[in-house]
């Protein structure tokens, strides 16, 4: 009973440590940064790659065509290789609906060496490269942006005079299972990069949500965005961290107004989800997931464990030690629930939640170890080659 004691002692330390001294990780107040309109609006082309994507596009593309910008701003949609008619759909939703120009283009398929996203973002940059835009809106064809959305990003880079300025949109969480895992892959996210870190100057942390990036075209040649970053799966950290590393300045804060609307109504769409890129967060090194695994198990299987086995033990320091770091877990989760709008309850099954991304995060080693690698949309990418 001593061990287990001890060892929930050490789960309690490292909620401790992660309340006060990670970022404050868990705080969801950072919104755009302090943003005053500016006397010309540059020119920006907004880049979507798409791979089947018809289902969606009617919910998000219109958004975009809506976009209520002083400035001339130019959409380039990259059909990658569809075989729904994305391309099509796109078109007729322009024509319908008017507002911004679109062009639909397509890349054909990625060469050795390269992710079909990173290919189609490649596309389309060359595509805006003619009108010499200042600015580039990278954003995901299930992303829907409120008709200020794209001034407000504008004005919040050239206030802050930034380099990267993305926004992580609100993710839909209309399902059970979307209420349950949505909102605990954004704590998790924030846990591994506290948003307050991003944005400051000499630090390591960087990272992006692909979802909606504004990034300043000088600031993507002088990284040599996409091609330096052309193998990652994990595509918007990467992305952040080359900004980051060549010189830039880079700002990431959750969305108000810019929301995700493709569905993961079951588990198993969810678990494609996670386990597609987990291991490739974990740079295919058994290592590393063998340090997650004992990590994600201390710090959130332990204590209610620890609660079971002090009760039925009869070991009060294993019980109260149990319930204190779980009651700090709790709390570090309740802000996101808030901020997703949903019922407090939910905050103590977050043991739960983070087993499941566990058993996720080996899923994705074992399909990678079975020569799966990360797959999307009908493609496996393997693990990069660090020869």
């Amino acid at each position: 009973m001593d061990v287990v004691v001890w060892i929930t002692a050490a789960s309690l330390a490292a909620w401790l440590w992660l309340l006060l001294c990670q970022g404050f990780f868990w705080r969801t107040d950072l919104r755009l940064p302090p943003r005053t309109e500016p006397g010309s609006w540059p020119d920006v082309c907004v880049v979507v790659p798409a791979r089947d994507e018809a289902e969606v596009l009617p919910d998000s593309l219109p958004s975009l065509l809506a976009q209520d910008y002083p400035g001339r701003a130019e959409i380039f949609l990259v059909d990658d290789g569809s075989s729904d008619g994305t391309g099509e759909v796109a078109r007729t939703l322009s024509e319908r609906i008017g507002g911004l120009p679109l062009t639909v283009d397509s890349p054909g398929e990625p060469p050795a060496g390269w992710t079909g996203k990173l290919w189609a973002v490649r596309h389309g940059i060359g595509l805006a490269r003619a009108r010499d835009p200042e600015f580039l809106l990278l954003t995901d064809a299930d992303i829907a942006h409120e008709p200020d959305s794209l001034r407000e990003l504008v004005a919040a880079a050239r206030t802050g005079g930034f380099d990267l300025v993305s926004q992580m949109a609100r993710l839909r969480v209309e399902s059970a299972w979307e209420r349950l895992v949505v909102p605990a892959f954004v704590y998790f996210f924030a846990q591994l990069y506290p948003f307050r870190r991003i944005a400051r100057q000499g630090t390591r942390t960087a990272a992006a949500a692909g979802g909606c990036v504004l990034l300043r075209t000088e600031a993507a040649e002088r990284a040599r965005i996409p091609d330096a970053i052309r193998q990652a799966v994990i595509d918007d950290v990467s992305l952040a961290r080359a900004v980051k590393r060549s010189g830039g300045r880079i700002w990431l804060g959750l969305a108000e107004r810019v929301d995700s609307v493709r569905p993961y109504p079951r588990l198993a769409d969810l678990w494609r989800m996670v386990s597609r890129s987990a291991y490739a967060q974990l740079r295919h090194n058994p290592l590393v997931l063998l340090a997650t695994v004992l990590g994600l198990a201390l710090v959130y299987l332990v204590p209610p464990a620890a609660l079971v086995v002090g009760l039925f033990a009869g070991s009060a320091p294993a019980a109260l030690l149990g319930v204190l770091a779980w009651a700090v877990m709790a709390g570090t989760y309740i802000p996101i629930l808030r901020y997703y709008r949903q019922t407090l309850w939910l905050a103590p099954l977050l043991p739960f939640t983070a087993l499941l991304y566990l058993l996720m995060t080996v899923d994705s080693a074992v399909q990678h170890y079975r020569g799966q690698g990360a797959a999307w949309k009908g493609r496996t990418y393997a693990a990069p080659d660090r020869g």
